[in-house]
């Protein structure tokens, strides 16, 4: 069993990102680093969560962000004043607001880009684990 997940990617740009993140998503620093073996890196989630995401930064060799139009972080937020109040953040804090290369996360959401064109989807929904018969 897991008991916390981490998602890392690779950044042009760490503070952007962090700030973009902060201010989009709500997200707190839960630790940073630099010059760690060459690589830079923050830390962003919710205090106590079950996931964060580590933002890095090469300084030896930086590596591109190569992510495609699919490649999707999907934040359900089943409150409809709160979500709304969540796409207004993203667009604020610079998130580019994108028609999603499926069309099913935009009937019931929004897509945003960040800097790097990694991709985040507000969803207005629950997300419901389905019983292990009902999975294809």
């Amino acid at each position: 069993m897991f008991t916390h997940f981490r998602i890392a990617r690779p950044v042009t740009n760490i503070s952007r990102t962090e700030a973009m993140y902060r201010e989009g998503l709500g997200f707190v620093r839960l630790g940073h680093f630099n010059d760690h073996d060459g690589f830079d890196g923050v830390m962003l989630g919710e205090a106590g969560g079950a996931y964060h995401f580590e933002f890095t930064y090469c300084r030896s060799h930086p590596v591109k962000p190569t992510p495609t139009l699919d490649d999707l972080l999907v934040f359900y937020v089943p409150d409809r004043e709160d979500w709304v109040r969540r796409c207004e953040s993203m667009k604020a804090a610079g998130f580019k607001l994108v028609i999603s290369l499926n069309p099913y996360w935009d009937r019931d959401g929004c897509t945003f880009e960040d800097l790097d064109g990694y991709r985040a989807v507000v969803q207005c929904a629950t997300w419901i684990n389905l019983p292990e018969s009902s999975r294809a």
